[in-house]
């Protein structure tokens, strides 16, 4: 068995590389990390105030290393949408919680979609596009799947304006896919619907509010869990695999980060 790790590192560097217009959203992309580092003083003084010591009676000279995480959302990376994040009830039931979620219903068969020949930046990932990566992976979606969309953005880091102009989801292709029976659905994407700005647009010049993060409101139509920022899709076979995805464990919220690996026979 290979084991592929899909999950991306939360690294704070990476909260400096956002354009301005994204900054308040850096808890998207990594927490703040303070590091008190054994060695140094942050590590030592945690030591002492916890063991009531002092510095010169550290057994080796040192403390012990932590770190404080801050400003981190709940879709902070690789993680895992629970339905609430789409809306209050799913198809006319009170929306689960990530802690309502079982284990079982995360470690899924899986496939791999790959769109990258058609999708475009900007623009809908169609039904189209969808049904000759299907073909393309050799079976069919079957109930329970975890189906993996790789766009191609894994070709961009976060300081390239193209990685937040990420081909995206429709209600209409997410709808597509639950209904042959996916119900984790994947991306290596920023975001499984189109860009904020292309969405805007499209409601400001037509008025129709169901353009309005169409791709995660299909959700409350059909339950599935959505997982964003995947990493690694090509090191995937496009079928014949298992995925775990595990998020932490936050009580009764919408998501939660989570490592994510892929189980390959080899």
């Amino acid at each position: 068995m290979r084991l592929v790790d899909l999950t991306v590192t939360l690294d704070p560097a990476n909260r400096e590389k956002l354009p301005p217009a994204l900054s308040r959203a850096a808890g998207v992309v990594a927490p703040t990390i303070e590091y008190l580092h054994p060695a140094e003083a942050g590590g030592k003084n945690e030591f002492c105030l916890s063991l009531g010591c002092r510095h010169e009676d550290l057994p080796d000279g040192e403390g012990w290393g932590a770190e404080r995480l801050s400003d981190m959302s709940t879709h902070c990376g690789t993680h895992v949408d629970a339905p609430l994040h789409s809306g209050s009830r799913i198809a006319g039931k009170a929306a689960r919680t990530i802690t309502d979620i079982g284990l079982e219903e995360l470690y899924r068969p899986a496939m791999v979609l790959d769109v990258r020949a058609w999708a475009k930046g900007g623009e809908p990932i169609t039904i189209e596009m969808l049904d000759r990566a299907i073909e393309a992976a050799g079976r069919p979606v079957q109930q329970g799947d975890a189906v993996l969309i790789r766009t191609g953005q894994e070709r961009y880091t976060m300081d390239d304006r193209e990685y937040f102009n990420q081909p995206g989801m429709s209600r209409e292709g997410t709808l597509h896919l639950t209904r042959m029976g996916a119900t984790v659905l994947g991306t290596d994407a920023i975001g499984w619907d189109l860009p904020f700005p292309v969405m805007t647009a499209r409601f400001r010049e037509g008025g129709d509010k169901r353009s309005l993060w169409d791709g995660h409101k299909a959700i409350t139509e059909r339950e599935a869990f959505i997982v964003q920022q995947l990493t690694n899709l090509g090191s995937l076979p496009l079928s014949g695999f298992h995925v775990g995805f595990f998020p932490i464990k936050l009580a009764n919220c919408s998501a939660a980060p989570a490592r994510v690996v892929a189980f390959v026979p080899e």
